[in-house]
């Protein structure tokens, strides 16, 4: 099915406190990391989570959703154990949730072990909501928890810091493989400095300059903000929309229903996505070059093309490996992202081609799909089965000709065809209106991230 966004809609703000405890439910705003939860037989250990296949369920292995098995057998239906990780010092952590024995209103001590604080809960019938307090006084930053009977939820939250930084990271970049230097960008989330116990997925991005609502005087073409973008699903939950949970389900163009737990909500979900760390890769004068797979003989006025191959080569042996040396990252396929537009998406669909054991989860935003011919949706057509390739993909356009929507239909029937399931581990959204600029990529972006980062 093709999700084709509404029209430009306004919908009521949800308030959300952070200081008080508004109508049975927990207040205040998000969940440092993407929490891990364990079921199952056997331990995968690590904070990666386990890898899944091409037609697996996205959610898995990447936010509270997602899945790793648990050493101890599996534990019984009724039953869960939810882990907060956290630097607490000499303060305590306490829960607070709607069942299982658990109030809104008063929390209960979780047993400390180091920066571990657990608790094992009894008699869950459904999915129970629930959110951790610092001293049982200051809630957790974010929407409501989630954890199933017969599970092990290990989260790690934070509680006083509410919008993560973004700088730049490394100044001058010096690849061997291009011989060329070039900035690179980086966004760490809102619990990065608060939780040190915190990992994160990665999402590597393309035109680097251009994403950032802090740095606007680097762009060069409007900016995604991809910043205030993580930070808001930090802070707050969103409403799921005709089957879609979360901030995927945002009316484009217009404001999603923002939620701190599920009775907000006339869906009865709400949602978010994991925090991450996002790398912003510099363009540079090359950029035609480095981001097309092959040379189109229709554009050669564009200057040089072809090094797609070069550029992915870069980013895989040279750079993602100083980033994994210098941040607390999940480094797995199944925590590594990469997103871009425009020829960003191409080389974006590209990588996840050539290197779906790097990149896992891949977002071609409007991605230039005529280059050469659509050289790209024949190489889809040709790619391998899973799970030799990417994991989860989203693909999206504007409606028309005004944002080349033909070609990105091609290219998402290209991936359909080769066993993607629309609404697990694929989504293609046309957006009715939109141009092809940072404006309508930015309103797109977080149901992107909904998608490839999983529902928390």
């Amino acid at each position: 099915m093709v999700h084709r966004a509404a029209p430009l809609l306004a919908l009521v703000l949800a308030s959300c406190s952070s200081s008080t405890t508004p109508a049975g439910w927990a207040s205040s705003l998000p969940a440092a990391d993407a929490g891990k939860v364990e079921t199952g037989s056997a331990s995968t250990g690590g904070d990666s989570g386990a890898a899944v296949d091409a037609g697996a369920n996205p959610a898995q292995d990447a936010g509270d959703g997602g899945t790793a098995a648990d050493a101890s057998g599996g534990l019984p239906q009724g039953t869960a154990v939810v882990r907060v990780h956290y630097p607490a010092s000499t303060h305590k952590i306490a829960i607070r949730g709607g069942a299982a024995g658990l109030t809104w209103t008063a929390g209960t001590a979780m047993a400390a072990a180091g920066n571990t604080f657990s608790i094992t809960l009894s008699g869950i019938t459904t999915s129970l909501e629930y959110k951790p307090l610092l001293d049982d006084t200051t809630w957790a930053i974010g929407p409501n928890y989630h954890v199933a009977s017969g599970t092990t939820v290990d989260i790690y939250p934070h509680f006083t810091q509410m919008t993560g930084q973004v700088s730049t990271l490394i100044a001058s970049f010096h690849s061997t493989v291009l011989n060329d230097d070039r900035a690179v960008y980086a966004y760490l989330p809102a619990s990065y400095t608060e939780n040190t116990e915190a990992t994160y997925p990665v999402v590597y991005m393309h035109d680097g300059q251009n994403l950032w609502a802090a740095l606007p005087q680097l762009a060069f073409s409007g900016t995604w903000n991809v910043d205030t973008t993580f930070d808001a699903a930090s802070q707050a939950g969103a409403c799921s929309t005709g089957g879609v949970m979360g901030w995927g389900a945002q009316p484009l163009g217009g404001t999603a229903t923002t939620c701190t737990g599920d009775s907000d909500c006339a869906s009865s979900e709400c949602r978010t996505f994991p925090e991450a760390i996002v790398i912003g890769v510099a363009n540079d004068a090359n950029r035609i070059y480095e981001y097309t797979p092959t040379v189109d003989p229709t554009e050669t006025s564009l200057g040089p093309a072809g090094g797609a191959d070069q550029y992915v080569q870069m980013l895989v042996t040279e750079l993602k490996p100083a980033i994994d040396g210098m941040l607390r990252t999940r480094p797995d396929v199944t925590q590594t992202v990469m997103a871009g537009s425009s020829l960003g998406g191409l080389v974006t669909v590209y990588a996840g081609l050539k290197r779906p054991d790097v990149f896992g989860r891949i977002a071609a935003l409007s991605p230039s799909s005529w280059w050469d011919s659509g050289v790209i949706v024949t190489d889809i057509q040709g790619t391998l089965p899973a799970p030799q390739r990417p994991l989860v993909v989203y693909v999206d356009s504007g409606q028309g000709t005004v944002d080349d929507e033909s070609d990105t239909d091609n290219l998402a029937a290209a991936y359909l065809a080769k066993g993607y399931v629309d609404g697990q581990n694929f989504r293609h959204v046309i957006q009715a209106g939109a141009q092809h600029s940072e404006t309508y990529w930015a309103q797109r972006f977080p149901g992107a991230m909904q998608l490839l980062l999983g529902a928390r």
